[in-house]
C-alpha cells in the first residue's frame, strides 16, 4: 500500500498484523465464530446430557425423579440442557475479547458449568426432588470435557485462519509516535492475538502528509481518533500511554466511541481510568486491557427498577406513621401546603414533578432570583437560607423532606439511588461530563450525598455522579443506601 493512503483506500482493506493488505470486505469475524462456538457447545451439552440419560436408565419412558415433584428424567434432561447453554451465554464464555487465546475462555466455561451444577443441587433440595447422583456424575464431567474439547478445536481452527491473515480485528493504534511504533511492532509479532493495525493516530504534533509508522498510515491526531476509527470501520482502538493522553482524555474517547461497537483497549499504565468497567484480562498476553462500554438499559436496569419499587413500598409502609407526623407538623407550623412540587429534569432530559415536604415559606421558589441572583450555581444550596422555616431546618438536617420522593420512585421517575435531580436552569449549565448524569434516573440519594452531601463543591458532585452513572452495581446501591441511613441519622453535611 502506498504511503499516501487515504481513508477511502483504508476502508477497502482488511487488516494483517503490522500492515494492511487488499481484501474483500467481510463481516466482523466474531459473528460467525460466535455462532460456531454456540453450535459446538450445544452439540457437546446434548451428547453429555442424553448419554447420562441413556446410560443411567434402561426404561427410557419410566425413569422418573422421586420426591414431591416427579417429572420424567426426559423433561429434566431437556431443561438441564437449555439451562446449561444459557449459563454459558450469561457467563460470557463467548466474549470476543477472550476467545481464541489465553486461559480465561476455559476458566469461564468451567465456572459457568460449576454454577449450573450448584443451581441444580439447590433446586432439587428446595423442591425435594431426588435426582440420581449417577445421572449428574455422568452429565457434568462429560459435558465439561466435551465443551472444552470443542473450544480447543475451534481455537486451533481460528489460529490457522489468523496465521493466513484472516479473521482479524481492525485496530487503530493511538499514542506518541515512539510508543505507537512499539505497539504496532508488538501486535505484528503476535498474529494469534488477531489484531491487524489499519491506522495510527498520534498524540504529539501535526501529521505530515503521507506519514507512516512501520508501514501503517498515520491518519490523524488523538483528537480525531474516534472519527478515524469509524471511518476505517475499526473493531478496536488501542491506546498506548503518553503524557499527552491523560485519564480524562481517555475517558472522553470512551464517550466518543459509545454506541459504535468499537472496543477500547488501554495500555496497562492507563487502566485506572475506568474503575470496575476495566476487564482485567490481558489481550492475548499483550500489555493492554479492555474497557467495557457502559450500558444504560437491559436486564441489569430492569432488576434495579424492580428493586426500587419493592423497597419503596416497604419503606413507605414502615415509615407511614412518621410521614403522617411530619405532614401534620408542616401544616401546623407554617402557612401553605404540606407538599412542595417542582419541575426537575430526569432521565434523557425528560421533566417530571418532584414532591417533597415543604421546608420553606410558601412561594419560596419565586424568591430564588432575589436570594441567589442571576448566576445560579450547580448544586445550589445556601447554608443560611432566609426562606427556610424553623421546622424546615430540622427536616432538611435529617432529610425528612425528601421522603415523599418515594412516590416519584413508584411512578418510575426516580430511583432510590442515582444522581441528584436538578432544575432546568442548572441543567442549562451542564458541560459534556455533567450531561451524562441524565443517562440514568435521578436518585432519592446518591454517591454525592454519602460523600459530603451539601458540603461538596459542584465539580466534586458532578465527578461522583458521573462515576456512579458509568460504574453502578446493585451491591453498590445497597452500600450507598446503608451509608445514607447513617449520614441521615447523624445529620452529616446537610443544611
Amino acid at each position: 500500500m502506498a504511503d499516501t493512503a487515504t481513508l477511502d483506500e483504508i476502508r477497502q482493506e482488511a487488516p494483517t498484523p503490522g500492515r494492511t493488505a487488499p481484501a474483500e470486505h467481510q463481516p466482523r469475524w466474531w459473528s460467525g465464530y460466535g455462532t460456531r462456538l454456540l453450535l459446538t457447545d450445544a452439540v457437546a451439552v446434548y451428547i453429555a446430557v442424553f448419554t447420562a440419560y441413556v446410560v443411567r436408565f434402561d426404561d427410557l419412558g419410566a425413569a422418573r425423579v422421586r420426591g414431591e415433584m416427579e417429572p420424567s428424567y426426559l423433561i429434566v434432561s431437556i431443561a438441564l440442557m437449555w439451562a446449561w447453554l444459557l449459563a454459558l451465554v450469561v457467563g460470557r464464555t463467548q466474549d470476543r475479547r477472550i476467545v481464541g487465546a489465553g486461559p480465561a475462555e476455559y476458566q469461564r466455561v468451567v465456572g459457568a458449568t460449576w454454577r449450573i451444577f450448584a443451581a441444580v443441587a439447590v433446586m432439587s433440595f428446595l423442591l425435594r426432588m431426588e435426582i440420581a447422583r449417577g445421572y449428574l456424575a455422568i452429565a457434568f464431567p462429560l459435558g465439561t470435557v466435551l465443551v472444552l474439547a470443542g473450544r480447543l478445536l475451534s481455537r486451533r481452527w481460528l489460529h490457522r485462519e489468523r496465521r493466513a491473515g484472516h479473521l482479524l480485528s481492525r485496530v487503530v493504534v493511538i499514542g506518541h509516535r515512539s510508543k505507537a511504533e512499539a505497539l504496532v511492532r508488538e501486535l505484528a509479532g503476535r498474529p494469534l492475538a488477531g489484531f491487524g493495525v489499519v491506522g495510527v493516530c498520534v498524540s504529539d504534533g501535526p501529521v505530515p502528509l503521507g506519514e507512516t509508522v512501520l508501514g501503517v498510515p498515520v491518519l490523524g491526531t488523538f483528537v480525531d481518533a474516534a472519527q478515524v476509527a469509524r471511518d476505517v470501520r475499526a473493531d478496536a482502538v488501542a491506546v498506548s500511554g503518553s503524557d499527552a493522553i491523560t485519564a480524562d482524555a481517555v475517558r472522553k474517547l470512551g464517550w466518543d466511541l459509545e454506541g459504535s461497537g468499537i472496543d477500547l483497549a488501554l495500555a496497562v499504565s492507563l487502566t485506572d481510568v475506568a474503575g470496575p468497567r476495566v476487564l482485567m484480562q490481558p489481550v492475548s498476553g499483550l500489555p493492554m486491557m479492555y474497557v467495557d462500554e457502559p450500558r444504560f438499559s437491559g436486564p441489569k436496569y430492569a432488576l434495579k427498577s424492580a428493586f426500587d419499587v419493592v423497597c419503596a413500598v416497604v419503606i413507605l409502609v414502615l415509615l407511614s406513621p412518621l410521614l403522617a407526623v411530619v405532614a401534620a407538623a408542616v401544616k401546623a407550623t407554617s402557612r401553605g401546603p404540606v407538599f412542595f412540587f417542582q419541575e426537575r429534569v430526569g432521565r434523557n432530559g425528560r421533566s417530571f414533578r418532584v414532591v417533597k415536604f415543604r421546608s420553606m415559606q410558601a412561594g419560596a421558589h419565586a424568591m430564588l432570583d432575589e436570594v441567589m441572583g442571576d448566576d445560579l450555581p450547580l448544586f445550589y444550596k445556601l447554608q443560611v437560607d432566609p426562606r427556610v422555616t424553623p421546622l424546615g431546618k430540622v427536616l432538611r438536617r435529617y432529610s425528612l423532606d425528601e421522603l415523599p420522593q418515594l412516590f416519584n420512585v413508584l411512578r418510575g421517575e426516580m430511583s432510590l439511588v442515582g444522581p441528584r435531580p436538578q432544575i432546568d436552569r442548572e441543567v442549562a449549565q451542564y458541560d459534556r461530563a455533567a450531561h451524562r448524569r441524565l443517562l440514568v434516573k435521578p436518585g432519592l440519594t446518591g454517591l454525592w450525598q454519602v460523600s459530603g452531601r451539601s458540603g461538596l463543591s459542584p465539580e466534586e458532585g458532578i465527578r461522583m455522579d458521573v462515576y456512579y452513572v458509568e460504574n453502578w452495581t446493585l451491591f453498590g446501591d445497597l452500600a450507598i443506601l446503608f451509608r445514607t441511613a447513617k449520614a441521615v441519622v447523624q445529620g452529616e453535611g446537610a443544611y
